[in-house]
């Protein structure tokens, strides 16, 4: 496995009692890696590491490092492979690590009150924030955009701190307590985009521990299209993913046909009219051919590495 270490300038309080690292898997995204990692430099709290996660090095570019330990490491494809070689050189030096999609924006104070919330509730085992603003929604918000919709936001009344209970955590913005992780990894059997591995991966953390969405994190997801699936592979896995999951005991029943028709409705009423930054016909391709497999009972994830 290849790795580079990039060392710059400040570090942390010294009252900082846990030791934070901040993960950012990437693919084909070298322009808004580098805005986010100049960002993230305006935290309050900063990171005691961060930890960039790609297949090779062409997926980072010239970036001008900040100030803090960053680590680049290459030789895995895939969001939930990416996110375990991280977690392999993070575990067992850190309290905390905060994910973070290439394109999430996080507010000035995010990791500040990701510490605090673990400190204070030491029966919370994975944290996710509030979005603000969600560029998957729609076509995609730039990162302009999104700084402005934080900056709007904070300038909204102070609204009262609120804790979800949640099932699992989105996967764009959380935080986990890495006493709780041992041997549990993100699912490789679910590559590439990997859908639904967030949700897989932080609902066994319930065994240890609450799973919070806690309203004072804030950020906003841009949803940026580049580096995405094709709209083949992703239908396949609105309806693969679900099934693997139900099969596996990590998703429920109820929930993961939920999902499921709620996917194909959406993808067939809007096939005919597509919005031009979503493959509609593509994704309703793909849950064709993923009920057909599910007739044939062949539930294979990694199937989409094929299509």
């Amino acid at each position: 496995m290849e790795k580079s270490e990039c060392i710059k300038g400040r570090t942390n309080p010294l009252g900082s009692r846990m030791k934070l690292a901040v993960v950012i898997p990437t693919y084909g995204r070298k322009q808004l890696l580098s805005r986010l990692l100049s960002h993230l430099e305006h935290q309050s709290r900063l990171p005691d590491i961060v930890v960039i996660s790609a297949p090779d090095s062409t997926h980072i570019g010239s970036t001008s490092w900040p100030r803090f330990k960053a680590v680049c490491i290459f030789g895995k494809q895939g969001l939930s492979s990416q996110r375990n070689q991280a977690l392999e050189r993070v575990l067992p030096d850190y309290d905390i690590v905060v994910f973070f999609d290439d394109d999430f924006v996080p507010a000035s104070d995010y990791l500040l009150r990701v510490e605090e919330a673990f400190e204070t509730h030491p029966d919370w085992s994975v944290l996710t924030g509030h979005v603000v603003s969600d560029g998957v929604c729609g076509p995609g918000l730039s990162f302009e955009e999104g700084l402005k919709a934080l900056h709007e936001d904070s300038s909204k009344p102070m609204r009262q701190p609120m804790q979800i209970q949640e099932f699992g955590a989105y996967g764009c913005n959380m935080a986990l307590r890495l006493a709780h992780v041992g041997d549990l990894r993100f699912d490789e059997r679910l590559p590439l985009y990997g859908w639904l591995e967030d949700v897989d991966f932080t609902s066994q953390f319930r065994r240890h521990g609450r799973v919070i969405r806690l309203n004072t994190l804030r950020g906003v997801h841009l949803g940026f299209k580049a580096g995405r699936v094709s709209g083949v592979r992703f239908g396949y896995s609105q309806i693969i993913n679900p099934v693997y999951l139900i099969q596996k005991g990590t998703v429920p029943l109820a929930r993961g046909l939920r999902l499921m028709t709620r996917n194909v409705l959406a993808n067939i009423a809007r096939s005919l009219w597509p919005e031009p930054y979503v493959d509609r016909r593509g994704r309703l391709k793909g849950n064709l051919l993923g009920a057909y497999h599910l007739v044939r009972r062949k539930v294979e994830p990694e199937h989409i590495l094929t299509l």
